[in-house]
């Protein structure tokens, strides 16, 4: 009779479930994410701009970090638009402290002058949503506590209290991210952040929408099993609503109105070849929230010839300047 150790010497490693490239779950409870970058420390000064990075907890329970990224500032305490900023990463893989997001962020802070606070949200299978959004609000609620004098909140951050301008608050994400902007967003118009701060401003970049029946350019055949179906599955089995939770598809039926957007100013982009084809959802939602009422201005920048995230991964080609700069620009106002 084989003993137990046996049995598990005997006992194969097995696939459970996984999206290639993306993330690959085991019987033995390992994951592997080989598609995510690998990580790097913040830094006193990048010598590419000048801008100062430090990591910090926010929460404490849950443990929940950011990275605070500064730029160098001419005059002392003074104040800047804060930019709280959620990474992608189809919900489970990617980081907040990965090399290009802090690249990312080092050019965004230097040149829209912006204090930039990137969450690192926890994430699927070992978080399945609605987690991550629950830990972007709180990483916005925690800046927004700042703006309260002598507040008692864990963890608060001279950085935010001597140079966050708390009425030029604005969040922002890339892909998966960006789907957790509209979704903050969405939550920032119907709950109070402390001390009564506002939602200044959302950039949303080639948002992750998607929904239970192809629109566009979408696939018709095996539209269940395409990459961009099986990613919400993944990360949500039990989203109410399966594919068409307003979480993913802000236009189903029976979401709520757009007109309950927090903010007064909103940012749109798109990329013509995106190959996840979130680029017809996304001018569909941009259509949506214009003709839905509310009361803010957003816009759309479209780029023809691009691919998904493509700025992400060479910020110095032409087209990915072009981009950053329609980010800045906005980032400005």
């Amino acid at each position: 009779m084989a003993s137990p150790a046996d049995t598990n010497i005997n006992k194969k490693k097995e696939l459970v479930s996984h999206i290639p490239p993306y993330i690959y779950v085991y019987s033995d409870g390992t994951i592997e994410r080989p598609d995510s970058y690998p990580l790097t420390p913040p830094s006193p000064e990048d010598p590419a701009t000048g801008v100062s990075s430090k990591d910090t907890v926010f929460s404490n329970d849950p443990y929940l970090f950011a990275r605070l990224f500064l730029p160098k500032q001419t005059q002392s305490n003074q104040k800047i638009s804060i930019l709280v900023y959620f990474h992608g990463g189809a919900f489970c893989y990617e980081s907040a402290f990965a090399l290009h997001h802090s690249k990312y962020c080092n050019l965004l802070a230097s040149e829209a002058n912006v204090v930039i606070v990137s969450i690192e949200h926890r994430k699927a299978p070992e978080h399945f949503l609605p987690t991550a959004y629950n830990d972007c609000w709180a990483g916005l609620c925690w800046v927004a506590s700042h703006a309260i004098p002598n507040f008692p909140t864990q963890n608060r951050d001279p950085w935010l209290i001597n140079h966050g301008d708390f009425n030029k608050i604005f969040i922002g994400g890339d892909s998966s991210g960006a789907n957790i902007v509209h979704n903050v967003a969405m939550r920032a118009g119907v709950e109070d952040l402390p001390g009564g701060v506002k939602l200044y401003g959302a950039y949303l970049n080639h948002p992750y929408f998607w929904g239970a029946k192809p629109i566009g350019a979408e696939p018709v055949v095996g539209f269940e099993e395409a990459v961009q179906s099986k990613i919400w599955n993944f990360a949500y089995p039990s989203a109410p609503g399966g594919l068409d939770n307003p979480m993913l598809n802000p236009l189903a039926p029976g979401a709520p109105s757009l007109a309950t957007l927090g903010g007064s100013k909103m940012l749109v982009t798109v990329a013509g070849k995106d190959h996840l084809h979130f680029g017809y959802r996304a001018i569909r939602y941009y259509e949506g929230v214009k003709g839905s009422g509310w009361k803010g201005q957003v816009e759309l920048f479209e780029e023809p010839d691009e691919d998904h995230v493509y700025y992400m991964y060479d910020l110095q080609t032409d087209k990915a300047k072009k981009l950053i700069k329609v980010v800045v620009d906005f980032l400005r106002q």
